[in-house]
């Protein structure tokens, strides 16, 4: 599983860095983040993708866990 940090990053930059991990076609990746709108952009884009998504929040940050379907 590849694991990114987005945390301090603002859109469209965790999208990127997310996309960017998918080329690897790997089936589980995960990734923090620490505002609702980057949460809600990189979900968005990794459904689009084909992935399900589960968000938990840790305080103020989100961790969202991407798998294949």
């Amino acid at each position: 599983m590849k694991s990114i940090d987005a945390r301090g990053l603002s859109c469209p930059e965790p999208v990127i860095l997310i996309r960017n991990a998918m080329h690897s076609k790997e089936d589980a990746y995960e990734i923090l983040v620490d505002n609702p709108v980057s949460r809600e952009n990189v979900t968005r884009y990794a459904r689009h993708q084909g992935y399900q998504v589960q968000v938990t929040e840790e305080g103020e940050d989100f961790r969202l866990s991407i798998t294949r379907q």
